[in-house]
């Protein structure tokens, strides 16, 4: 999205030659190879290189040096030269571990917005930097702001692929999602070769529940993945974050045997590299993440306690497999052997702090904390598991992929109907569904709560929702079953 006049790219150029071509970095060098006097042409080479996280520091200096490239070519325009401007503040001083590189970026876009008004490039990009800088905020400002920004430009610009891919993540959160249903309908249409187009709407779709089209969105996603792969592009790899979506949206509404025929699908795909450069086996992390979430998911303990390792897994993927094995023991009453996974959870997580990886050894923690609570339930010391829970819980963001996890909510609801205490449970189901729609245990749950309370009329209307979107499924849950088999009970009942 980088004009390069002496070049003849425009913004809209760009992006269907980013489609079209490979990735952001091959196109830009492109524009680089084609008019070696571009002056942001080498910009967009090191902006491609910022993804969805600050870079190592010789990723850094690669940014930094495509960055000088452009300085040395002085952009005709002053406007070029802040377009250049903002991505040398992320990688200026590419030896300091500075934690301010995306703020300055930002204030740098602010002002490129600013000084010209008509220009949405700036404006998008803008939004796009106040989006990602949305961190912590339960009033999520900063998104709000963005949407603002971008939503006079969606009304003005509907084919804008950029327009629409920002909007989706500045909704992307449970209070937000209903707002970005208009750009995620549309944003599949504008750019259908497109996998990560095809995906983007199901990050609404999931946070809304709506598990047809989320499992249409991401099927599509995953053709076009391959799709782009038969024409030499660089796509494929990208696949696997769409069934990261898909694994989840199937158990969600009750098609186990799919779910399952996608963990055996990707046993048999090819060898490829990960959609995010970071040089990690994806086919690997996807099976150890969708076999923790299809043990979870089904409350299976037996099976979570002898999850197996696979040869070759990352640490935090190792992590999250003593973590399903610790809980499964402990659901199960093998304490001794849930500690003993407790302490090769902490372990991993040392080794996590020790190799620079804070953000993996802090979800460690927290699911530490939770099979420690687990455990303290399992040797009946319940004040302690409450107390770990409920703090857990008031962190909940929700869940909408396969990440091997459970949520929090629904986990303190688990734990207060084991304790006899449907009222509070109740509660916690409630919770868990204002940032997880239509998740299918907290639906059974909350059912569950409500019929153990002797609210017969809200049970029905909780497990009325389950059936609905299972229906078809042909599944097996007693989950499912127990939902199906309440009217009648509640009939039998007021006989």
């Amino acid at each position: 999205m980088f004009s390069c006049r002496a070049g003849g790219f425009s913004a809209g150029s760009c992006v269907a030659a980013l489609i079209r071509v490979r990735t952001a970095e091959a196109t830009f060098r492109r524009v680089a190879q084609n008019d070696p006097k571009c002056a942001m042409a080498h910009g967009g080479i090191a902006r491609s290189f910022w993804r969805w996280a600050m870079p190592e520091s010789a990723t850094r200096e690669r940014g930094w040096r495509e960055v000088e490239l452009d300085y040395s070519l002085r952009a005709p325009t002053k406007r070029e030269q802040e377009y250049i401007d903002s991505v040398a503040a992320l990688f200026r001083n590419p030896q300091r571990p500075d934690e301010k590189r995306w703020e300055n970026y930002t204030r740098v876009l602010q002002t490129l917005h600013r000084n010209y008004r008509n220009d949405d490039e700036a404006t998008g990009f803008y939004a796009a930097a106040l989006t990602v800088a949305d961190h912590d905020d339960p009033a999520h400002e900063k998104r709000r702001r963005a949407a603002a920004l971008l939503e006079p430009l969606f009304a003005s610009e509907p084919n804008h692929p950029g327009i629409a891919h920002y909007l989706i993540h500045a909704y992307d959160t449970p209070e937000m999602a209903q707002l970005g249903l208009p750009a995620a309908r549309r944003y599949a249409k504008i750019a259908p070769a497109a996998p990560h187009a095809l995906h983007m709407p199901s990050h609404i779709f999931a946070r809304l529940g709506l598990w047809q089209e989320d499992i249409d969105s991401n099927l599509a996603s995953v053709a076009a993945s391959r799709n782009a792969h038969s024409f030499h592009m660089e796509d494929k790899g990208h696949q696997f974050h769409a069934m990261e979506f898909l694994m989840y949206a199937y158990l969600q509404c009750g098609r186990e045997a799919d779910a399952q025929r996608l963990i055996e699908e990707i046993k048999t795909l090819p060898k490829m590299k990960d959609m995010y450069g970071l040089g990690f086996d994806p086919e690997l992390s996807a099976l150890a993440n969708y076999s923790a979430t299809y043990t979870l998911e089904l409350h299976d303990w037996k099976m979570a306690e002898s999850l197996p390792e696979l040869p070759g897994e990352e640490t935090g993927d190792l992590a999250g497999m003593y973590y399903v094995r610790a809980l499964g023991a402990a659901h199960a009453g093998d304490i001794e052997v849930a500690k003993r996974d407790a302490v090769e959870m902490e372990t991993l997580r040392t080794k996590l702090l020790e190799q620079h990886k804070d953000g993996p050894a802090s979800a460690v923690e927290q699911d530490h904390q939770t099979v420690l609570a687990w455990i303290a339930h399992a040797e009946r010391k319940d004040d302690d598991a409450l107390k770990v829970l409920a703090s857990l819980a008031a962190k909940d963001e929700g869940l909408f992929a396969a990440e091997g996890e459970l949520p929090r909510h629904e986990m303190f609801g688990d734990l207060l109907m084991e304790l006899n205490r449907p009222e509070e449970a109740l509660t916690q189901y409630e919770a868990e569904l204002k940032v997880n729609r239509n998740r299918v245990d907290s639906l059974y749950g909350a059912g569950l709560a409500a019929e153990s309370s002797r609210q017969p009329q809200k049970a029905a209307a909780f497990y009325g929702q389950l059936m609905k979107i299972c229906s078809g499924a042909h599944s097996t849950r007693h989950e499912i079953a127990h939902a199906q088999s309440f009217p009648a009970q509640v009939a039998i009942g007021t006989e």
